[in-house]
């Protein structure tokens, strides 16, 4: 994985200065361990700004159609695995499984595609399955400033401020087991996107505050 750890060692300061990316709480994401960092989605920015800033490397799940020629070749190496949104992928939550089991953080984003605007989509139940399955803590994340910095539509990106905070972990072996696994991932998964929008919010706060310094 030296490709990967490369990049990140040089792309960390580059994706700071460029986008002026400030981020809160990183003392929310776990020092050792698996852990899932879930986060809303509007930008391809996301990932990306994640990858390079979060507090230690982060396998992302990736959409299989991205897997081809030289970015096929290159995202394995970054720390990338392929999932298929058409339905449940098995394969990619085994892989995230395994990859928490040994103490990995894995990036997931509940809505599984990018939104066009702050106010968050429909979560599907990936990230509680997961965590549920590998009780590990879920580190729930706002991000603001990426929808203006690559919106869908726009050939490439901008150089735009990017705010990120990150809330306090879910600590999945204390929820409740009550009822059937689709009903204890179900309740998981509101409680992940209830979460995530006060970060979202308290980003607004602090990227609206940056703005009027």
């Amino acid at each position: 994985m030296w490709l990967g750890r490369v990049l990140r060692f040089i792309g960390r300061p580059l994706v700071r200065t460029a986008f002026r990316v400030h981020d809160f709480r990183r003392e929310n994401v776990p020092r050792w361990g698996g852990a899932v960092l879930a986060g809303n989605h509007r930008s391809y920015m996301d990932p990306v700004i994640l990858w390079c800033i979060a507090p230690r490397h982060v396998h992302f799940m990736a959409k299989k159609e991205l897997f081809h020629g030289l970015l096929g070749w290159a995202l394995p190496r970054l720390w990338a695995f392929p999932v298929d949104r058409s339905g449940a992928d098995r394969a990619a939550l085994t892989k995230a499984a395994e990859l928490l089991a040994d103490g990995e953080l894995v990036g997931i984003f509940p809505e599984g595609t990018r939104q066009d605007s702050d106010e968050l989509g429909s979560a599907r139940g990936g990230v509680a399955f997961v965590a549920l399955r590998s009780n590990v803590p879920i580190v729930p994340i706002g991000i603001v400033g990426t929808g203006h910095v690559w919106p869908r539509g726009q050939r490439l990106p901008k150089l735009r401020r990017v705010t990120v905070v990150y809330g306090e972990p879910i600590a999945v072996h204390e929820f409740p087991k009550e009822g059937s696994r689709r009903e204890q991932v179900d309740a998981l998964t509101g409680l992940i996107m209830e979460r995530i929008a006060a970060c979202v919010d308290r980003a607004k706060e602090v990227h609206g505050e940056s703005r009027r310094r």
